[in-house]
């Protein structure tokens, strides 16, 4: 372990003062994987058909008070504020249902949204860094052996080169996984909001399809 970081090191140093902007990158996509990773795969995340399930038995039994009381009682997530939303405007009408979860809706769907564009955005920029970095360094070859004698002139090439590769190096070890982890995260978002549209949908049908014998709650909040 002591060797791997001591070769970090070395090749850190030899990259030059393009690493610095490099790493501040990898430091945010680091912070905003995490962030995601939590809000996606645990903190906004639900069974669906388990919800549903337990759902539509009192929605089919016409217990409105019970399927709100059910819903609230579930992991706050926009999947069941949303539903939630619109099963309190039940004895509203329809329209004012589908006005409840529209609204609820656009207030969110930024919690699940958020955030995930930028680690395109960091992966891009750490890969332009690095090639800045290379060009810097291929300058500082060119440059430097034009004025120093035959002997120093290939310690000004290597020096000059090395810069230029670790630079580059570092730039795409960071947008790799920043690409990666961007594409993973944006198709675990659009599966949450498909399941929200396709469950918000499913559950309104059911309110109507079942109104006739829904049983209000005595008081509305």
């Amino acid at each position: 372990m002591g060797q791997l970081f001591e070769q970090l090191r070395v090749h850190w140093d030899g990259g030059g003062r393009g690493m610095y902007p490099i790493a501040v990158c990898l430091v945010f996509a680091l912070a905003i994987m995490i962030d995601r990773i939590q809000v996606l795969f645990f903190k906004a995340a639900i069974d669906k058909e388990t919800f549903l399930k337990g759902l539509k038995t009192h929605i089919f039994n016409g217990d409105l008070d019970k399927a709100i009381s059910y819903t609230a009682g579930q992991k706050s997530t926009p999947l069941t504020n949303i539903v939630k939303a619109g099963l309190i405007h039940v004895p509203k009408g329809e329209a004012e249902v589908q006005a409840a979860m529209d609204e609820a809706s656009l207030r969110e769907m930024p919690r699940i949204e958020k955030r995930t564009g930028y680690l395109a955005m960091i992966g891009n920029v750490a890969t332009l860094i690095g090639l800045l970095g290379t060009i810097g360094g291929l300058i500082q070859c060119f440059a430097g052996v034009a004025g120093v004698d035959a002997s120093e002139k290939a310690r000004v090439l290597s020096d000059g080169i090395a810069e230029a590769m670790n630079c580059t190096a570092f730039g795409l070890i960071v947008a790799i996984p920043a690409l990666v982890a961007f594409s993973l995260l944006q198709g675990r978002t659009q599966h949450m909001i498909d399941d929200i549209n396709e469950t918000a949908v499913g559950v309104l049908n059911l309110i109507v399809a079942n109104k006739d014998k829904m049983k209000m709650p005595s008081a509305q909040s």
